[in-house]
């Protein structure tokens, strides 16, 4: 994501400089969480005139929101009841290479698999869940299959705010309330596969401008994800300043003062926001033009602003807030003279490094418990933004510049011939994991590739060393 920073102190948030007691909660103890998941065909109307032929997630779009602790071990029986392949990928988690829900596990009609995983210390923040079947991944997500994850840590500083969770996406429909998917060689197939697919229909939740209740001098906790196959979404509250206090792997050190925040697709970020208007009063969430396009397929309407949700503030008297922490929690830094190997991942149109997605080709090959900087550099024209499955990262720079601040990431927006570079280490889990651009299209059409993690038997000697 992209901060503007305001240039002027605020006192309009005041800190606790030191809240040593919350660090001294006890952890949640490990429990077995176990769930069924279910994707099936549905119909629900989205939009008016006639219902949409969808895929859900146990008859819910978006499908439910999954709360999990630290330490959780966690079953998921899942059924797939479509008339097609698909995976679940647990976006973001650390977990198993067999648990990943990657293409290289295809769950078929009719069939049932099991994902198990623990929910590891120092994983809790916002994550997501979405379909990753090879080619398929875009038309499944289009169709209704994504949901939300929340991890929740027992020392977390934030837990007494009330909390809203803010699930972005958008679509297109045909007039008979179907959704607009074009073949692939139609030419709006060929500008979604340029461009990304983008839709006129912006959900909030699963809703069209959505409403939440905030009252005066309320501070609420927002949890927002992008979940839009390409549209980037540049978020500000008129009238309003906010606290950006976590990113893809949950919270970071200290809160950031922002005015608006850029949000990529598959990007989540947590922001504080105040009620500092008063009772009876209203604001606009607002998406701000943001170009993140090549010219020749940019968008008529790229420069208009979006109204995405209402923030109604209730008719109850101002109250008092408590002072927020200035230290959230430590991010230890990992150590870059500690890396082994520094990899380069030059973004063309559809590729990575000039070749397109091979499932028998190992693209990184890389040892259990090393470390490794990565520098991801975009050549062409527009925005890519780069995930990588199974390991959190801290980003080191972009386009040279220092990160301001240390974060878990599993997402970096790469704009137009930009560059970042980001640090990794490759705990736990060997297996073969993707990487990819997180445009559904351009992942679907092979701009992806395989980082194969092997166990040499090695890995525990090493972390004993430091690493």
């Amino acid at each position: 994501m992209i901060l503007r920073r305001r240039t002027t102190p605020s006192r309009a948030w005041p800190v606790l400089v030191a809240l040593a007691s919350l660090w001294a909660l006890p952890a949640f103890a490990q429990r077995p969480v176990e769930i069924t998941l279910t994707a099936a065909p549905a119909q629900l109307s989205l939009i008016a005139g006639a219902p949409t032929d969808m895929f859900v997630y146990n008859g819910q779009f978006p499908g439910p929101t999954l709360e999990f602790r630290e330490g959780d071990r966690v079953i998921v029986h899942f059924r797939n009841n479509l008339p097609e392949p698909t995976t679940v990928h647990w976006h973001g988690l650390h977990l198993p290479f067999t648990s990943d829900g990657s293409p290289f596990h295809p769950v078929e009609p009719g069939e049932q698999y099991d994902y198990v995983f623990t929910i590891r210390p120092g994983t809790a923040g916002t994550y997501w869940y979405h379909p990753h079947p090879h080619h398929r991944t875009g038309y499944q997500i289009a169709k209704g299959l994504y949901g939300v994850i929340i991890v929740r840590a027992a020392d977390d500083p934030l837990r007494s705010l009330p909390e809203k969770v803010i699930v972005i996406s958008d679509n297109r429909f045909a007039p008979d309330g179907s959704i607009d998917l074009p073949a692939s060689l139609s030419p709006e197939g060929i500008i979604d596969r340029e461009n990304g697919r983008e839709g006129d229909v912006i959900f909030v939740n699963g809703a069209v401008m959505p409403t939440i209740i905030i009252r005066a001098g309320e501070v609420q906790r927002w949890r927002v994800i992008n979940a839009s196959a390409a549209r980037v979404y540049r978020l500000a509250l008129p009238g309003h300043t906010l606290l950006h206090v976590g990113s893809d792997g949950g919270l970071f050190e200290r809160p950031v003062e922002v005015d608006e925040i850029t949000v990529a697709n598959a990007e989540r970020v947590e922001l504080l926001v105040r009620g500092t208007g008063a009772p009876g009063d209203r604001a606009v969430l607002q998406a701000l033009p943001y170009d993140r396009y090549i010219p020749q397929t940019r968008p008529r309407t790229w420069n208009e602003t979006r109204e995405l949700l209402t923030v109604q503030y209730a008719s109850q008297p101002p109250m008092t807030a408590a002072p927020l922490p200035a230290v959230l929690r430590r991010i230890p830094a990992l150590d870059t003279a500690h890396a082994t190997a520094k990899r380069l991942m030059v973004l063309t149109q559809g590729m990575i490094n000039g070749q397109m997605m091979d499932p028998a080709r190992v693209d990184v090959g890389a040892t259990l418990d090393a470390t490794e900087i990565w520098e991801i550099e975009n050549l062409v024209g527009m925005d890519h933004p780069f995930h990588l499955h199974g390991f959190q990262f801290q980003l080191l720079d972009r386009d040279g510049v220092p990160e301001p601040f240390r974060s878990w990431k599993d997402v970096v927006n790469v704009p137009r011939h930009g560059t970042a570079r980001f640090i990794v280490r490759y705990a736990s889990y060997p297996g073969k994991w993707m990487f990819h651009c997180h445009i559904l299209d351009h992942e679907d059409h092979g701009m992806m590739g395989i980082l194969e993690v092997r166990d040499d038997g090695n890995a525990v000697a090493r972390t004993t060393k430091g690493h």
